[in-house]
């Protein structure tokens, strides 16, 4: 732990799952293989920080006829099982859990705060971390937003390619590219 590093879940929700309002395949997949990761390496980490999709009322995010760029049908709606997160992470005990969106559009774990008003950033500095490895749904989105403001404020930032999934494989392909010319680490776990 001596690189002050933190593990950053993102959106690992049910609502992003097979099954769910706003599905990723491979999801199911994915929340369990991070379970498993987070489990066999939770000694490596001075912090585990969840971030939720936790929409009360995004106004134009949510649309009846999405166009799943800027909008997208209602998920991640506050309050609802989709909204939680997974089951699969029941036994991991996050330090901190951040919840974004919920009277706007929020990609960003950066965009939201924890229970006491606090935001992922200040969460961080206030742990004296460092660097963040960033897992989780959706890879070409939220995932890659979090990432690239880690980066942004100064935080050696890697993402574990193995513990997360694109919306589309080539929108993953994408992020990917945008990710590694922007200077964040791709690695896998």
């Amino acid at each position: 732990m001596t690189d002050h590093r933190a593990l950053l879940v993102v959106d690992v929700q049910p609502t992003f799952c097979e099954g769910g309002a706003l599905a990723v395949p491979g999801g199911n997949d994915v929340a369990r293989a991070i379970a498993e990761y987070a489990a066999a390496h939770r000694g490596e980490y001075d912090l585990v920080v969840t971030t939720q999709d936790w929409h009360v009322d995004p106004g134009a995010h949510f649309s009846e006829t999405p166009d799943f760029v800027d909008t997208w049908p209602p998920h991640g709606v506050a309050g609802t099982a989709e909204a939680e997160l997974h089951p699969a992470l029941a036994e991991l005990g996050p330090d901190a859990s951040v919840r974004k969106g919920a009277y706007a559009a929020a990609y960003s774990g950066f965009e939201g705060v924890d229970a006491e008003g606090r935001a992922l950033a200040q969460i961080l500095e206030g742990a004296g971390i460092a660097a963040v490895d960033v897992v989780g749904i959706a890879e070409s989105h939220c995932v890659k937003a979090t990432a690239l403001d880690a980066l942004e404020l100064g935080l050696a930032t890697r993402v574990l390619t193995d513990l997360t999934v694109p919306v589309t494989p080539e929108l993953g392909a994408a992020a990917r590219d945008e990710l590694r010319t922007a200077g964040v680490e791709l690695a896998t776990s």
